[in-house]
């Protein structure tokens, strides 16, 4: 069978995320070709993946310079070009949302990984996808497995189940969580991702990003999603019909498959790189309730998501501000709560934000944040 090759731009390519992008691509040369790469600042991969790929448009936020058989330009010029057909987000916190915003734009398919856009301006993002006729194609592996899931279905779920591993230290109390380190907290039990994406898996402040993402993605309301922890990783999320019906998505934990099913829907193809599940080599898999007084973070992001307007703008900068200074040993790991908490408690918010208010409340709160930051012992 002959396929049309889809061109992808991957904007956050040296990333946990955009580097097992590229292994998809590498797996499946006839099907997926890379015209666009961009950065932060790594230049060291970034260079290699210019050299490999040779995109024909390029971005770096770093000092580097770029092969010059390319075309360096913004991520938003990258992402609204015509030579585009699928643009991968995996930039973390609020660099994609201006490209995202310019690929909707454009008509483009936006296979997203990163939270914040949509917890940010989930309203905005979802009202262009109707005005320009673009896609949302999630490859967070919660919410691929609800897209997997409801594939074929027609009927109303009444209630969506995101899975949650509980990251490193599910089970231990407020005193002995005082003193961990930062190489404790990046020490996911079953994922491997990106410094921030685990530092927040660890606070269990991603999952109440994805209760957000969820809510925008696939229009369910607050009180009909729930948050299970499931130690194992392996359901990734399930979704009930109101017959009392449970469908539910099971794989390794590798986001190489969420990915591949983004880039190449609709169709499934065989990658031997991804590993089927054993059923004989598990010992069990468990569900059980969140305590959700042992994850504050949790409980602001779910706080925020009710409040609406601009609240999950500020929950996000202030997140994002505190995990920072946490990686880089200048806060403690329960200060991360304390730093939103604060954060949040002064903001002043707009009932229903323009693109702008969203921005300049992810200033404010960025600058409250460190502020707060700075006074705390």
């Amino acid at each position: 069978m002959v396929h049309q090759v889809k061109k992808i731009a991957i904007l956050g390519s040296t990333g946990s995320i955009g580097q097992q992008t590229l292994d998809i691509v590498r797996k499946f040369p006839d099907r997926l070709k890379v015209v666009g790469l961009a950065c932060g600042n790594n230049g060291v991969i970034f260079e290699d993946q210019l050299h490999e790929f040779n995109p024909k448009f390029a971005f770096s936020a770093g000092s580097f310079p770029l092969i010059t058989v390319m075309k360096p330009m913004s991520m938003e010029e990258i992402a609204s070009q015509p030579d585009v057909d699928v643009v991968v987000v995996a930039t973390t916190g609020k660099a994609g949302l201006g490209p995202t915003i310019s690929a909707l734009k454009a008509g483009k398919t936006v296979a997203i990984a990163n939270k914040e856009i949509l917890v940010m301006a989930g309203e905005l993002i979802t009202g262009m996808v109707a005005q320009y006729g673009s896609t949302i194609l999630p490859i967070d592996s919660e919410h691929c497995a609800v897209w997997q899931c409801l594939q074929g279905e027609s009927h109303k779920i009444s209630r969506l189940l995101l899975t949650a591993s509980g990251g490193p230290f599910f089970g231990m109390t407020k005193a002995q969580l005082a003193d961990v380190t930062v190489d404790e907290a990046l020490n996911h039990p079953t994922w491997k991702m990106g410094k921030k994406v685990t530092i927040d898996s660890a606070t269990l402040f991603n999952k109440g990003l994805e209760v957000i993402e969820a809510r925008w993605l696939f229009n369910i309301p607050y009180d009909n999603i729930e948050i299970i922890i499931h130690r194992q990783s392996i359901i990734h999320s399930m979704i009930e019909f109101v017959d009392g019906s449970i469908k539910a998505q099971l794989s390794t934990p590798d986001m190489h498959l969420p990915i591949q099913y983004a880039l190449l829907y609709p169709e499934r193809t065989a990658n031997d790189n991804i590993k089927p599940l054993s059923f004989n080599a598990m010992q069990s898999l468990t569900l059980e309730p969140v305590r959700y007084d042992d994850f504050p973070c949790l409980k602001l992001a779910l706080e925020a998501a009710k409040k609406g307007g601009t609240y999950p703008a500020v929950l996000c900068a202030a997140d994002e501000v505190a995990v920072d200074l946490f990686i880089n040993r200048k806060t403690k790991f329960l200060q991360i709560a304390e730093i939103i908490e604060r954060t949040m408690a002064l903001h002043k918010p707009v009932p229903k934000p323009s693109l702008a208010e969203i921005i300049e409340s992810d200033k404010w709160a960025g600058e409250t944040a460190r502020e707060i930051a700075g006074k705390l012992t």
